[in-house]
């Protein structure tokens, strides 16, 4: 699954560490979603989506 998160994040000059902690969740973590690595839990998203005010569509793209 492809993400807008990294454009999202640069887009408000957030680091990975600053979105982790709104997230409440590592930069590790970040940094694996943002890669493919990792695909979020579905509260996950709704959290990001939130976060960022767009629906989860608008961040998570099916490849």
């Amino acid at each position: 699954m492809k993400n807008r998160l990294k454009v999202l994040r640069a887009e408000r000059d957030w680091s990975q560490s600053d979105l982790a902690a709104q997230l409440g969740i590592s930069r590790q973590s970040v940094n694996a979603i943002e890669t493919g690595k990792y695909d979020p839990s579905l509260p996950l998203a709704f959290r990001i989506a939130d976060l960022f005010g767009l629906t989860i569509e608008a961040i998570f793209l099916c490849d």
